[in-house]
């Protein structure tokens, strides 16, 4: 008979980091798919291929754990947004870009949308929670008042444009096309999802939000 290896009698170490990722990654996806109300913490740990007692080991309850998966995905964007280094860019390329970057990210993302829709119906009682969510978007809005204030300095943007409401008309104009895709498929009597109708929704948003900048 075989003697058995030292390392096959030694315990698996648990990967703690690994573990909650897992864990995140599964609830996304059912968060996602059934909504806080419907997601089952079994299921969850299921997605994971863990027990179920680490989701209150790691996370504490359901909403704790609903929670960090919303931080996650705002956290996702606020990273997209880092990497596209707006600051050493000239005003009109940086808003641009913030502008293209927040409607990829919608579009690579759709469950951002609908964990997104989930939270508002619940009257953004997790996000209100949050004490990350407010500092992630504080140097965001710092960052675009600045680029307004080198633009308009340039005469090339106008006065009086309130940063906050600007990323929010930015992110508003691809939200809406997202989230309502199918109706307003149906409506207008074209598929809305198509990669052709995307980009010819991009470059009108790009173009709407740059000329609402102009002097």
């Amino acid at each position: 008979m075989p003697k058995k290896r030292i390392d096959d009698t030694k315990p698996q170490r648990r990967d703690p980091a690994a573990t909650r990722k897992k864990l995140l990654t599964a609830a996304r996806r059912e968060f996602a798919s059934s909504g806080l109300a419907g997601a089952r913490v079994d299921e969850i740990a299921a997605r994971a291929g863990v027990n179920k007692q680490l989701v209150y080991h790691y996370f504490g309850d359901k909403d704790a754990l609903y929670l960090a998966v919303l931080e996650w995905v705002y956290e996702e964007i606020r990273a997209q947004e880092r990497k596209l280094n707006l600051e050493g860019l000239p005003p009109e390329q940086a808003i641009k870009k913030l502008i293209e970057s927040s409607f990829d990210h919608l579009a690579a993302h759709p469950d951002f949308i609908v964990l997104l829709n989930d939270e508002n119906r619940g009257g953004a009682r997790h996000v209100r929670g949050s004490q990350k969510l407010e500092a992630m978007h504080s140097p965001l809005v710092s960052l675009v008042s600045t680029i307004l204030g080198e633009g308009v300095r340039a005469g090339i943007f106008r006065k009086g444009i309130n940063p906050v409401h600007l990323y929010i008309s930015i992110a508003g104009l691809s939200y809406f096309y997202f989230s309502n895709t199918p109706t307003l498929s149906a409506i207008f009597g074209k598929d809305l999802s198509s990669r052709a109708a995307r980009q010819a929704r991009r470059k009108h948003v790009v173009d709407l939000v740059m000329h609402s900048l102009r002097p």
